[in-house]
């Protein structure tokens, strides 16, 4: 890993979401490499050491490098962090990432993780608590490849409870819980203060990834 990949991650500017807007896979790629990946590296690295410590379990940072696309550039990036070091979509397990128009912090559970039912039967049992413990403006989405989500405290308990049906019976199916921090949000632009606020709701959401096993 090189120096620039292990520098402290000092925060998101436009010039990062504005890679969103470059035409073609090649270019798009390039700029991504280039101008954010260093900043997930950086992120990988430092929170992985907060989530191992909060998780009682390893946890390893794994940066999206989109290498099965051959036409079609990426619309978002990510890193994500799960307890086994080989890979992350067959497990419960966070993210941190941006779209053009926001950064998110979150929970998921895609669909190739066999442990979804598990997560699902739980968070039927504990609908309450999840209602309760979930902060009001935290964004469910029930496709990880769209930006919009669903706003909690605007969730009734029966739209709540279908989202956790819906992981339970139908088998493409997934869901993710956390932050939507918008572009133009101040706090992008300071690290340390996005970091803290990383940790803050991954702490949040700890109810529900121990739900997953």
């Amino acid at each position: 890993m090189s120096a620039i990949d292990t520098a402290l991650f000092t925060g998101f500017s436009s010039n990062d979401f504005d890679v969103f807007e470059i035409e073609g896979l090649e270019p798009r790629m390039e700029a991504l490499i280039d101008r954010v990946r260093p900043k997930l590296n950086s992120l990988g690295d430092q929170l992985a050491r907060y989530l191992s410590q909060a998780c009682g379990e390893e946890m390893f940072a794994h940066v999206a490098k989109h290498a099965r696309r051959t036409v079609n550039p990426p619309h978002d990036t990510w890193v994500a962090y799960a307890n086994n070091k080989r890979g992350y979509k067959a497990h419960p397990h966070f993210q941190i990432g941006l779209w053009s128009t926001h950064v998110f912090v979150q929970f998921a559970i895609i669909y190739e993780c066999p442990s979804k039912n598990i997560f699902a039967e739980r968070a039927l049992a504990e609908l309450d608590s999840i209602r309760s413990a979930v902060p009001p403006h935290f964004v469910w989405s029930k496709d990880h490849m769209v930006p919009t989500g669903m706003v909690h405290g605007e969730l009734s308990d029966e739209q709540l409870s279908e989202l956790f049906t819906r992981l339970k019976t139908v088998k493409a199916s997934e869901l993710t819980c956390g932050i939507h921090l918008g572009r133009t949000d101040d706090l992008l632009k300071n690290g340390d203060a996005f970091i803290q606020r990383a940790e803050e709701t991954f702490s949040t959401l700890l109810p529900l990834y121990r739900m997953a096993f």
